[in-house]
This record gives C-alpha cells, structure tokens and sequence, in this order.
C-alpha cells in the first residue's frame, strides 16, 4: 500500500472508507518505542528493503525514539531470518544461509 510518503510498503495500512479514519505501521515495535505517526513513513528504510528483499521469512523490528524537542524523528528498524534466527547484516541481500539453500535448489534443478 503507499504511504503517506509516497512509498509502496506492505506493512502500512490504511482505511478510510465509510467514515473509517485508520492509518497504522504493522511492523513490530521494540520495547519502549514511541507511538507510530504517519508522518514517521518519510525517514523509514523499511519500504527501500522490503522492494529489494522479497524473503517471506524477512522479521521487521523498527524503533522510534523518544525525543521530545527535535521535530523530526528517525525511524530505525532491524531486520532478521525468522527461519534461521539470524539478524541481517545486508538487509537488501538477505539471509545468507536462505540464499546458499536457494543456490544448491538452482544447482540440483540444472543437473
């Protein structure tokens, strides 16, 4: 769905029809973030490695901090294989025990 960033992201949604006024992040939140406002989606990384990661099995964790006199708030997100439990290094390329299964798969395919 696009946000109001203007960026395509599967974890936003938003509803508005019939009266409904309903606009959240899906995205799981560490302990003692800030509350989420549509207004964080401009500073997110989450939509750039969700359009250059299409793992099923990518675990988005994504932190607001809590800072009252900045205006502009960073979103920070971590991003892990919640196959393999292993955090991302390079969320844009992914797990790389998930990309050598894929690998051997394209091997054995080809023989």
């Amino acid at each position: 769905m696009r946000t109001p960033a203007g960026t395509e992201c599967a974890l936003y949604y938003e509803d508005f029809a019939r009266g409904r006024n309903v606009q959240e992040c899906r995205a799981a939140r560490e302990a003692g973030s800030a509350a989420w406002r549509p207004e964080d989606c401009a500073a997110c990384p989450v939509p750039a490695v969700l359009a250059a990661n299409g793992s099923p099995w990518l675990a988005v964790t994504i932190r607001i901090p809590n800072k009252r006199f900045r205006t502009r708030r960073r979103v920070t997100a971590t991003f892990a294989c919640s196959l393999h439990g292993v955090p991302l290094a390079d969320p844009n390329i992914g797990c790389p025990r998930c990309n050598a299964e894929a690998d051997d798969l394209l091997r054995a395919a080809f023989e």
